[in-house]
Order: C-alpha cells, then structure tokens, then sequence
C-alpha cells in the first residue's frame, strides 16, 4: 500500500469511527426489533385480507409457496449479512458485490420503498382506533404516529429493543387468540386448502375454483408480507459479534413470521362460520372476529393491532435510518447533507439526523394516494430479492463473502430456485394489468432516475466510496 493510500486509509478509518454506532445490541434483541419491522399481526390485520380478496382459499397455497421461497432467500440474506453486517442492508451487500451502480440503484429502490411503506402503515391506525374514536382522519393519524414512532426511534437503539419487544409481545398475543378462535371451530378440513382451493366470483357471488395464475400472483403480496427477516443486516453495527449473530437472526425471524402468519391465516379459513360472507367481507378479519369472538374481542384485538402498527413504525423507521446513514457516510449525496444524516447523536448513539428525515418524508407520504403508494413499492421486493441471489453467486464465487461465517445449505440450489420463482412471480404480475403492470412501470421509472443520478453524478466523483465500521465482528 503507498503512503498515500495509507493516509487515505487512515483518514476512512478515523471518520467512520467518529460516527459509529453503539454496538449494545444481543442477538434477542436485534431478533425483537426485526420482528417488530416485520410485524406479523399488521400483515394478518392488513395485508392477509388482501391476498384473501386477490385468490380467496387458495391464499393458503400463495403463502405456503411464499414460506419456501422465503426461506431461500433468508438462506441469501444469512450469507451476505453474515459478510456484510452493516447498516446499508441490502445496499451494502449489493453494492460490495455487483459494483457501485446496482449498489446505488438498490439504494434508492430500498429507500423509497421504506418510506412509502411506514406511510401505508401508518395510515392503518387510524382504522383501529376508529373502533374506539370514530371518523378520525386517517392522514391526521398517521402523521401524529409517525412523529411519535420517530420520536422513540432517536433514542438508544437498546431502549427501542426493549420497547419494541414489549409491543411485540402484545401483538403476539392477539394472533394466539386469532388462532384459538379458528382452531376451535373448525368448518371444513385442511385438505381443502391444498384440493380444493376457491374464490368468490363477483358477479354470481357463488365461490369458483382458484385457479393456479392467481395463487401464484397473489405469492407476490405474501412475499411482501413475510418481508423484513433480511432487515437484521440494518443493525449489524449494533449487534454484538454481528457476523456469528445476524444469520442467525435472519433465519429465526423468517421461521417466527412464517408461523406468526400462516397459522392464523389457516385458522381463520378453516374456522370462518360461512366461507362465503368471509370472501365478501369488505374487513375480513374483523368479520371473523364479529362472528367468533364477539363486539368487545374485536374492539380489544383492533387496539392491539393499533400497538402493533405503533411499533412496526418505530423498527421500520430505525431501519430506513440506518440506510440513509449509511448513504450519507458514503458521501452518496452532497457535502452538508452527507455530514447531517451521517451525524450519531452524542448522547444516544443513534443516527438522529437522519431519523428525523425519514420520519417527515413519511409523514409527506401519508397525503399521497394509499393506491399509489402500494403499487410503487408493489414489485420494488422482487426486484431486491433478484438481484441479492445474484449478488451471493457474484460474492461466492469472487471470495467478497469469504469472511462471513454462514454459508447457506446445498448452495447453489436455493438461490437459483429462488430467483427462478422471483422471475415467475414477476411474469405473473406483468399479466395482472390492474395492479402489477403499473407496480412494475413505478419500479422500472426508480431504477431510471437512480441510474440517471449515478452516471452523472456519482459516476464523475471520486469520493463516492462504499465505507463501514472499523470492525465488523463486534
């Protein structure tokens, strides 16, 4: 190394440690955080329902296939995080890679995503609350939660473990009584999820067969709703002997949300009282509530699914922080923006800067069409996912994941399987014109804009450089 590559060196080494993080995170509580990101009872609450009204009883299929796919793909995210623990998640892992420029596109398809979708969340507590506090302003709402979610998230990273822990035990109990409501007034067999799938056809309102196109698209928003596992590698710099400890994390999160979704999903189609009037229902679970547990359980459960979206905001919010840290530390953007979000509070030992930004981008957000915002972060998930089973052939066979300590099982054969899978899902999409066709454009139009900024601005600066922390094992 000459002299000047050595003072270069130095120089890196001494920014960065000015502006490190607190490494004061065990493996439970990084696992506490990243399940709150997660967060399993919003999905049932939010998005189950969706996929239910997309392939009715055949959404058990599409989160099944969805379970394994997921499970490939935590295989990948163990293996690079195990590598590459640090706070640009899949930016870093991507960018350390395939190169700088799908580093950077990856960036902006991350960020934004994260953005809009702590806004679409957000906006959901409001309809929890409405069981208690009626015709509030879903916009009102969300910005007021995000305020307060962003307010928690600048504190210390241990604080929110322990925070997000105790509203994750919350949300946890609500799905155990989701599942004890289904599985003591069971209706039909299990077989008929796997035989005899069926949906609701609207114009004769008689249920049809779910044909195997629709099972396999609606995997698309199931994916999207296990997603989050991957989100351990965010705080990396703050977990404790990171590179033993986030692969771990990353499998028990996908195994834990897997379960924490499935089951109840499965108990609520195999305990609906009418199969029908479930399919019709424009509030799903809340329908099944109704019809199991009575007014005043589905009041108690819809508070506790207001918590849940509370936290997941808080976890989601800590993630898009350390991203744009990240980012900033880099030197991806401009010279008084790189310092503000790189800057860690002195107190606190958190990205505040960079905290407060992510929380009024959200909160700008939440005034945006609720429609709009699902289909730019629709396909954005498959896109990632492709390009990190790329990037762990690349890693493997280059020797950049060398110094991970996990190496996924049977290697090649889940990440080729997984990304064949994201190729179908994708194709599945382009063929849904209502939703995935436009999910798609707003995807290709992100990736357009950060390949514009990058060959004409990062491409031509010589400072722009992917940076970590001093030491990556903890």
């Amino acid at each position: 190394m000459s002299t000047n590559e050595a003072t270069t060196a130095s120089a890196d080494k001494a920014a960065t440690s000015a502006k490190g993080l607190d490494r004061a995170l065990n493996a439970l509580g990084t696992l506490m955080i990243v399940l709150s990101a997660v967060t399993p009872a919003s999905s049932v609450f939010i998005i189950v329902p969706g996929v239910i009204a997309l392939a009715g009883t055949g959404s058990f299929l599409s989160f099944v296939i969805a379970a394994v796919i997921g499970l490939f793909m935590a295989f990948v995210y163990a293996e690079l995080s195990s590598a590459y623990p640090m706070a640009g998640g899949e930016y870093t892992m991507i960018g350390r890679t395939l190169g700088r420029f799908w580093g950077f596109v990856t960036l902006v398809l991350v960020f934004v995503s994260i953005v809009l979708i702590v806004a679409v969340i957000a906006l959901g507590v409001g309809t929890y609350l409405g069981v208690l506090i009626p015709n509030l302003s879903p916009q009102l709402v969300g910005v007021v939660t995000i305020a307060l979610a962003g307010t928690v998230a600048a504190m210390r990273i241990k604080l929110n473990a322990f925070v997000t822990g105790i509203f994750l035990g919350i949300e946890m109990l609500a799905l155990l009584i989701l599942m004890w409501l289904g599985f003591t007034h069971i209706e039909r067999p299990l077989s008929s999820l796997f035989t005899a799938p069926q949906l609701l056809d609207p114009t004769t309102n008689a249920l049809v067969p779910a044909s195997a196109g629709i099972v396999m698209a609606a995997t698309a928003v199931a994916l999207f709703a296990y997603n989050g596992y991957g989100a351990a590698a965010y705080f990396g710099e703050e977990t404790q002997d990171a590179k033993h400890n986030i692969g771990k994390v990353v499998l028990w999160a996908l195994v834990i949300t897997v379960a924490a979704e499935l089951i109840p999903l499965t108990a609520v189609l195999l305990g609906s009282p009418d199969l029908v009037a479930l399919l019709a229902a424009p509030q799903k679970i809340e329908y099944f509530l109704e019809a199991r547990g009575g007014h005043a359980l589905t009041v108690l459960i819809s508070l506790a699914i207001a918590v849940a979206i509370f936290n997941a905001v808080i976890a989601i919010i800590l993630q898009a922080a350390r991203l744009l840290f990240s980012s900033g530390r880099d030197k991806t953007w401009f010279g008084p923006i790189n310092a503000a979000v790189a800057s860690v509070h002195g107190s606190y030992a958190s990205p505040w800067i960079a905290t407060i930004v992510v929380s009024i981008l959200a909160a700008v957000a939440c005034f945006i069409d609720i429609n709009l915002l699902l289909v730019v972060s629709g396909t954005s998930l498959v896109v990632i996912y492709a390009l990190l089973c790329v990037a762990v052939f690349v890693g493997r066979r280059s020797g950049t994941t060398d110094g991970g300590h996990y190496r996924m099982p049977l290697f090649p054969i889940p990440a080729v399987l997984a990304f064949l899978a994201l190729i179908y899902v994708a194709y599945q999409n382009y063929l849904d014109v209502a939703f995935g066709r436009p999910s798609l454009i707003a995807t290709g139009l992100i990736m357009v804009v950060a390949a514009v900024y990058y060959l004409l601005v990062l491409a031509r600066r010589k400072d722009w450089n992917l940076h970590g922390p001093d030491e990556l094992a903890g």
